[in-house]
């Protein structure tokens, strides 16, 4: 139970939607390669240092080389297919649901749900002392972005200042924010929850104050939701 324990808070957060479940797989996947290469490598250099007798050719001829040049190449395929797999979905522009924009201020972000009308709210880090008993601290928000789960939802970003980044990673999401420009994204969450973010951007003195809180919900309650908000 402690290995498991001290593994999830090295690792990555649970995923929370298909993308993230990929990008762990691959985060793995890439982890083992990465280990199995380290454990040859260091058993090969222990092996030359430390026996006074090594063998000739493990250091010279047309077999040990061309081992050396094939080996890379090979891990580098095992490694480069599934990532270009993962960049391809992570740019895919699909039919959204429901669309929404983000803009980044200093220091705090603005929504809209550009499919409906007159749904637009700011989002301010609740402040330590105003943090009820099940708050989170530096992580919290005033108004929560809620969207419905199993929902493909687009993401347009920009900002009206400087440079922000809206990132929640256990959406796998995370989308730059340029003055004068829309960036976009798309994510589905596949289960209900609260998902915290954070700019990824140094954009400032108080660029570690402004969090992003998604609550997935139903579909029902979003829109009863969305009916209070109208």
């Amino acid at each position: 139970m402690l290995l498991m324990a001290t593994w999830s808070n090295l690792s990555l957060q649970d995923g929370a939607s298909p993308l993230m479940e990929q990008l762990s797989f691959f985060h793995d996947h890439t982890m083992v390669v990465l280990l199995l290469i380290t454990v040859i490598v260091g058993y090969a250099l222990s092996y030359m240092l430390f026996i006074a007798y090594t063998n000739r050719n493990m250091l010279h001829g047309h077999l040990i080389e061309t081992i050396w040049t094939a080996l890379p190449a090979i891990t580098l395929i095992f490694i480069a297919l599934p990532s270009l797999r993962l960049l391809y979905l992570l740019d895919d522009s699909v039919d959204a649901m429901i669309t929404i924009k983000t803009i980044g201020r200093q220091w705090y972000w603005s929504y809209e749900y550009s499919d409906f009308m007159d749904v637009e709210f700011d989002t301010y880090m609740t402040m330590e002392q105003e943090l009820e008993n099940d708050g989170f601290r530096l992580l919290d928000v005033d108004n929560r972005t809620i969207l419905p789960m199993n929902t493909e939802v687009r993401v347009l970003t920009s900002a009206s200042d400087v440079l922000h980044s809206w990132a929640v990673p256990a959406l796998g999401v995370k989308i730059d924010a340029t003055p004068g420009r829309l960036n976009q994204g798309t994510f589905t969450m596949n289960r209900p929850g609260l998902f915290f973010g954070q700019c990824s951007e140094i954009c400032g003195a108080n660029h570690s104050f402004m969090p992003i809180v998604i609550e997935s919900t139903s579909v029902n309650l979003f829109i009863k939701w969305l009916s209070k908000m109208i």
